[in-house]
């Protein structure tokens, strides 16, 4: 009997394991049209962006807000498409590491104030999405089966963004 619900255990692991590609679709999916949508935004009235950068002391105010909204416009758009996944993710984890720092440090004055935040987990998505990948559906993915049937295995391709097929379980024991 226990090893019945042993095998059906390191099934469901096996399963959960090969599907990884359904919450790295969903993670880009949420995040990347909340990052369009707030990039769209900022972008179409960036007066007012502005003023914020300039009231919360940041330099160069219209410049930055400027970077800052299409910033996170195009890589919300990217994001979604799943189309240089871990290129993306370093200008979308400094567009938020600039945010905490110049701007929600101000109003954090404890570890739970700070928990509260919501670019640090958005960060944190991005960084799991640049060691992850985009997932087998994605326009990564698309360009990594192209360039693979064009020039071979991808050890022997060109340097291209490796799509994340999720991770691989090991041989189960028998």
């Amino acid at each position: 009997m226990i090893k019945r619900i042993v095998d059906l255990a390191l099934r469901v692991f096996q399963w959960l394991s090969k599907s990884m590609w359904i919450p790295a679709l969903l993670t880009r999916l949420f995040v990347g049209y909340f990052f369009f949508t707030s990039g769209w935004a900022k972008s179409h009235d960036l007066a007012t962006f502005t003023a914020n950068f300039a009231s919360w002391g940041i330099p160069y105010p219209a410049f930055n807000a400027a970077l800052s909204a299409y910033t996170e416009m195009i890589g919300g758009a990217l994001t979604i498409a799943g189309l240089a996944m871990r290129f993306v993710s370093i200008p979308m984890v400094i567009n938020m590491i600039v945010a905490i720092v110049s701007v929600k440090f101000k109003e954090v004055s404890s570890l739970a104030d700070f928990a509260n935040l919501d670019e640090p987990l958005y960060a944190l998505v991005y960084v799991w999405l640049g060691f992850s990948g985009a997932g087998i559906i994605s326009l990564d993915a698309v360009i990594k089966v192209i360039v693979t049937s064009a020039f071979g295995s991808p050890v022997n391709a060109p340097a291209v963004e490796s799509a994340s097929l999720g991770a691989q379980p090991s041989r189960l024991p028998e």
